[in-house]
């Protein structure tokens, strides 16, 4: 599918969203993925802010990339934390020659294979609730209409996010984004028990869910929390494409 086609598929997805049900884990992991297949970039995540200003990572495309988004939260450094904290893109980061701006995260960002990150902000009218992180394994500037189209997508996001929001009072959102971490401990542990079943990686893993997710109409929360209970069995998902 050609990017144009891409991008507008997960706009209509997004505002599917809004209408019918809203799980922060399920619009942030569309847009991560969605970034890697219509964008060129290697791997896509999403850091969130909480209520009181402290980074939570809520999504990503691989297991390379919740690594290194976890990473950033650990040591308060990288491209995501940056871009969270002056509200402004940072694009166009050769790795190699960052110099010591990045201690601990650029080293390990080389060993899991990426030469180049870009980070957006989730950002609306002076709001700046997380940031999305784009990273490539090739060296090399990511092409202006790539940067625009994802930050379409982030702006997007953050407007779902915070329309959601609009309608809440303090005490249920903070529930919310409890409900969004306990989602992400879910999915970690139906990731372990599909990988060991079925003698896979991780990255695989999660693949499956995403599939047996898209292909039933289902949140990812549910499939995991199902696999984790034990009423669906993980030879039972559908692989991924």
């Amino acid at each position: 599918m050609r990017r144009e086609s891409l991008i507008i598929s997960t706009l209509v997805e997004l505002a599917d969203n809004l209408v019918d049900r809203f799980d922060i884990i399920d619009i942030l992991t569309l847009l991560s993925d969605r970034c890697v297949e219509a964008l060129d970039v290697d791997a896509a995540g999403v850091l969130l802010g909480s209520p009181g200003g402290q980074l939570q990572f809520v999504a990503s495309s691989s297991e390379s990339m919740r690594v290194l988004e976890l990473l950033q939260i650990q040591t308060n450094e990288g491209p995501c934390v940056d871009c969270y904290r002056s509200a402004a893109p940072v694009v166009n980061v050769d790795l190699a020659e960052s110099g010591g701006r990045w201690p601990d995260f650029t080293p390990r960002a080389l060993v899991h294979g990426f030469r180049s990150v870009h980070s957006l902000p989730l950002r609306l009218r002076g709001t700046t609730i997380g940031a999305l992180n784009l990273f490539r394994t090739s060296q090399g500037a990511m092409e202006d209409d790539d940067v625009a189209a994802a930050q379409g997508l982030a702006h997007v996001a953050t407007i779902a996010i915070l329309q959601h929001r609009a309608m809440l009072d303090a005490t249920i959102l903070n529930e919310q984004l409890d409900h969004a971490l306990t989602s992400r401990v879910i999915i970690e542990q139906a990731k372990g028990i599909i990988s060991e079943a079925t003698h896979c990686g991780m990255d695989q893993a999660f693949g499956r869910l995403r599939a047996h997710s898209r292909n039933h109409n289902e949140g990812l929360t549910g499939i995991a929390s199902a696999i984790v209970a034990g009423t669906l069995r993980a030879s039972e998902l559908d692989a991924s494409k």
